[in-house]
């Protein structure tokens, strides 16, 4: 929009303010200022305090007929969100920004005494995020089991800057890369607490598991139960565990543990006691039951799963330590090297990492199953 068109101090409306921000529209149109403006989609959620929500997208239109021909009609396909995947519906545009009337509303409640709308209880007015979806559609609004055309490849979720875990992203450390499937692959960690420290990654951008889609957490559960069989065969039992807090790309960490060091009773211990000191509340969850169910998409959490399907889970609210994970199973009752708990300071050459790569490819690769014809 051109300066001087409209003057935003001047126009606008406290109770449209108020409205937008407690309902949390898809979309808002506007039409009272007769010019056209489409500004860049907002959030309606405050990033690792609040569960995710969709973004809205504000666009206001011309009067019909304008003489100075500006845009009084906006095409676009929606589908119902009952029909949506929630990671699908949650996800951030790569140029979202911060809800423009937060700030705002909070000042106009405190100054007219008008309250604060309740945010969550706006969202289940509308819809329930733990509802059970329906079946998905396609963009053009049909229902994808009648749909005349052929289902289109799904294009690959892009990071909205640079990131080191996308595999098409020139960040990437490819020697580092074990094993590649259509959805995922397989990476040496860098700073391994062992030399078959790996990373199960997704190939697109995803922050959490909770994000990934069906295809995607198939792979992953491929991956894991391989990985399980690899070990195995070595005298080794492999432990899993995820932090999304900080972090912009799913990076699942698998350990191999010798059967020799301990039990799988001395490790879920460790966890539970050192999180204890550190006063972290982790919580034994159902061995079959899906961290979806348990995690909102943008929800800050640490989850560990060991070999026996036991799983443990920690919602984070504030601060939590970032090497949790390493610290744990670096202890003394587990692989015994305490100084390897901070990986920057187990960083080797590129010429090592790729030699302990090259080793562990021919090592699994009788385990390989993307090799399979």
């Amino acid at each position: 929009m051109a300066q001087g068109e409209v003057d935003t101090k001047k126009c606008g409306s406290d109770l449209i303010s108020s409205l937008a921000t407690g309902l949390k529209p898809r979309y808002h149109f506007a039409a009272l200022e007769k010019t056209y403006y489409e500004r860049l989609p907002y959030r309606n959620h405050i990033i690792l305090q609040e569960n995710a929500q969709h973004a809205t997208r504000f666009i206001a239109l011309a009067n019909v007929g304008n003489p100075e021909k500006k845009k009084y009609l906006y095409a676009f396909s929606i589908v119902p969100m009952k029909l949506m995947d929630v990671a699908e519906l949650v996800k951030q545009p790569p140029d979202v920004t911060e809800n423009p009337y937060r700030k705002f509303v909070k000042q106009a409640s405190i100054g007219k005494q008008i309250p604060a709308p309740e945010e969550d209880s706006a969202c289940q007015f509308f819809f329930d995020l733990n509802e059970k979806q329906g079946r998905k559609r396609s963009s053009t609004g049909r229902d994808s089991k009648s749909s005349p055309h052929p289902k289109q490849p799904r294009k690959l979720p892009q990071p909205p800057g640079p990131c080191w875990f996308c595999l098409a992203s020139p960040e990437v450390e490819k020697h580092l890369v074990v094993s590649i499937g259509t959805h995922c692959y397989l990476a040496l960690a860098k700073g391994g607490l062992s030399d078959d420290h790996v990373l199960i990654l997704p190939i697109g951008h995803y922050q959490s598991v909770v994000e990934l889609s069906a295809e995607v957490v198939e792979e992953v559960e491929q991956y894991k139960a391989t990985l399980r069989r690899f070990f195995k065969s070595q005298g080794k039992r492999c432990i899993l565990f995820e932090r999304n807090y900080k972090s912009h790309h799913l990076q699942l960490q698998v350990i191999p543990v010798p059967l020799s060091r301990c039990a799988t009773d001395d490790i879920k211990d460790a966890f539970i006691t050192q999180a204890q000191e550190q006063q972290i509340e982790l919580l034994e969850i159902p061995e079959h039951s899906d961290i979806k169910q348990i995690a909102q998409p943008g929800a800050a959490y640490f989850y560990v799963e060991l070999d026996t399907g036991e799983k443990l889970f920690h919602r984070i609210k504030k601060n939590f330590p970032l090497q949790f994970g390493r610290e744990v199973l670096a202890s003394e009752a587990i692989l015994n090297i305490p100084d390897k708990s901070d990986w920057r300071q187990c960083q080797i050459s590129k010429e090592e990492e790729e030699t302990l790569a090259r080793h562990f490819r021919k090592d699994f690769e009788p385990f390989d199953f993307t090799l399979d014809d």
